[in-house]
Parts: C-alpha cells; structure tokens; sequence
C-alpha cells in the first residue's frame, strides 16, 4: 500500500513527499468529459458508480498519491431542505436562506437516509482502490456554506452574507450551528464509510477580519472538529484549507487539526514561520503554474519543496487544478514530487 500521505498526516517519515491534487477528478481529464456529456454534475455526485470511477481516474492516470471523493460541498444544504441546482456558466443555484425566519425552512436530516449515496460511494472507492492510496472525504466549513446558502450561489460581493452576520449575529449564529451539526453528522459518516482522513474546506473565510473569523467562523468549526475527534468509527487526520486567509494564519495556528492546507498567495516558509511547527502542512503551488511549461512546473514545484522545507510537507496545488490545464502537465507536476529527494 502507498500510505506516504497519511503517514505524513501522522508526522512520520517518509522517503519522499506524497502529492494529490485538489479537483483532482474534474474537467481537465478527457476521460471524466467523456463521462460528463453523458450525465449532469448531480447525477455523477449521486450515482456510486460514477462517482467511483471518477475519483479512481487521477490516481490511475496521474499516478496521485491519494484519492478523493467526488463529491461537492453543497450536498448537505440540499438534505437541509435548501433545492441545490448547477446551471451551466452559472454555478450552483440554492434557495436562499436570508433572515432567521427563513431557519424555518431548514432541518437536520437523516444523513445516512438523505446522503447515504456519498456513504455507498465511499465504501464502493474504497474496495475498487483496494489499498492503491489512501481516500480523503471533504465537506465545507459552516462558514463557507453559509455564504453559499445565503447568497444563493455565488457571489462577488456576499452582501446578503455579511449584511446578515453584522445586523442579525445571533441569527447568524444559529445559522452556523445548525450548518456545524449537520456538517458533524456528515462527516462522521464519511468516516465510518471509510474514508481515512477528512479535509474541511473554509473557501470563503478569507471574507472575514480576524476579530470576525474568531466570533463568527471559529466556534462551528471547533464543534466540528470536537465531534470527529470522538467519533466513534476512528480518529482520522483533519485538514483544514484556508483561501485567501494569510491575515488569518495567527487564528488558524491555534486550531486542534492534523494539517494546515493554503493557498499560494505566501510561501511555505513564511506559513510554517506565523504556525509554527506543530502542523503539517499542504500546498501551495499557484495553480496557474500548471499553464506554464514542463521546465517551469519542475523548477516552481521544486522551489515550493524547498520553502516546505522537506518531510512535514503534503505537496498539492494552492486551490484546485484549472480545466485549461493539459493532463500531460498534470503529470508533470506529480512527477515533479516523486523525483524530489528529501
């Protein structure tokens, strides 16, 4: 078994980096196009089969040293009560939830009734991976789906998210809890399902200053954390990725997680200088790179090993893999850590 990731996950030593790609199984393959004209995006989340078999395809043909659910963070909103639609050039489209009499409208489902086509898809991975590589599962910071959920969608400005955070806290706090909850059942699932570490994906943290991150962002996540920490079917690494979240790193350095995952804005050195060396941590080539040349991705992924300054480092992309790029560059990159001797 090529278990490199989670041992470093565990702080162990490893004779090189392990390498996964965030958005891994996604539109840059020809191989998972193929299978996107056939079905739309819900229907691969919901359907175990393809979703299986897109999630094998990195790590059968980009030799990736760990899988990941295909999946999107938006699936527990729509167990919630919240009708979840992906419209072409539009993103997901939700039923926004804008005041606190719209909680109303909201509930803590069932998730092994609601959701139990992640959980068939997680268990069907794990058999056909066979032992290959570790498999992540991932779910969205309450904050993150917060912003989804009461925006509607996407947004620029997250006006009706913030509006709401400033002039109705407690509203908002109770929001986020609810989000913590059912994001804990969630996740608790993945695990006994068999997933073997758990990544929480805080897209949209970087919205907010510290002070505010602190008060509105942290509390949910903490519960989060405290819940997979007892569970039950195993304690597994947690990782926590940060976009756009540099003026956060002195928050992020009191979190009780496994790995510390960021985006390419600050090397990794002057990450691992605001932490601490108490995390492992993920990333952070600029995903553009990949755009570039062979010479360059070797000589940028190389640059960021050194700044991650060997063994407490998961290598990966600061956010996930552009469509444009090519899969021979992909390869590029992976093969880029594999050759990197520590």
């Amino acid at each position: 078994m090529n278990d490199l990731f989670l041992k470093v996950c565990r702080g162990e030593s490893v004779e090189r980096l392990p390498v996964w790609m965030m958005r891994q199984a996604g539109r840059y393959m020809p191989e998972y196009r193929a299978i996107r004209e056939k079905s739309d995006f819900l229907t691969m989340c919901k359907t175990p089969e393809l979703a299986c078999e897109v999630t094998l395809q990195p790590v059968e043909l980009i030799g990736v040293d760990a899988a990941i659910l295909f999946a999107d963070i938006l699936l527990p909103l729509e167990a919630m009560g919240s009708g979840l639609a992906f419209v072409k050039g539009d993103g997901p489209q939700l039923e926004p939830i804008r005041n606190r009499q719209d909680l109303d409208r909201l509930r803590r489902p069932d998730v092994d009734k609601e959701l139990g086509y992640v959980y068939e898809a997680l268990r069907l991975i794990r058999r056909e991976l066979n032992g290959r590589v570790p498999l992540l599962g991932f779910g969205g910071t309450p904050w993150t789906l917060a912003a989804y959920l009461v925006e509607g969608g996407t947004s620029k400005s997250f006006g009706h998210l913030l509006g709401w955070s400033w002039r109705e806290p407690e509203g908002m706090a109770e929001l986020l809890d609810l989000l913590a909850d059912v994001s804990a059942d969630y996740l608790e699932g993945q695990i006994a399902a068999g997933a073997q570490a758990i990544q929480l994906f805080d897209t949209w943290g970087g919205l907010l200053d510290a002070q505010r991150w602190r008060e509105l962002a942290l509390p949910p996540v903490l519960k989060i954390i405290e819940r997979l920490r007892l569970s039950p079917h195993g304690d597994v690494p947690l990782i926590f990725y940060i976009r756009g979240g540099a003026h956060l790193l002195p928050e992020l350095a009191k979190l009780p997680v496994d790995v510390l995952s960021v985006d390419w804005r600050m090397p990794l050195d002057e990450v691992r200088a605001a932490v601490g060396e108490r995390f492992v941590l993920q990333g952070n080539l600029d995903p553009t790179v990949l755009l570039s040349s062979p010479e360059v991705i070797v000589e940028r992924t190389h640059e960021m090993i050194h700044q991650g300054s060997g063994g407490r480092h998961i290598a990966n992309l600061g956010h996930g893999i552009l469509p444009q790029v090519s899969p021979e560059n992909a390869r590029v990159f992976i093969g880029a850590v594999k050759a990197f001797k520590l």
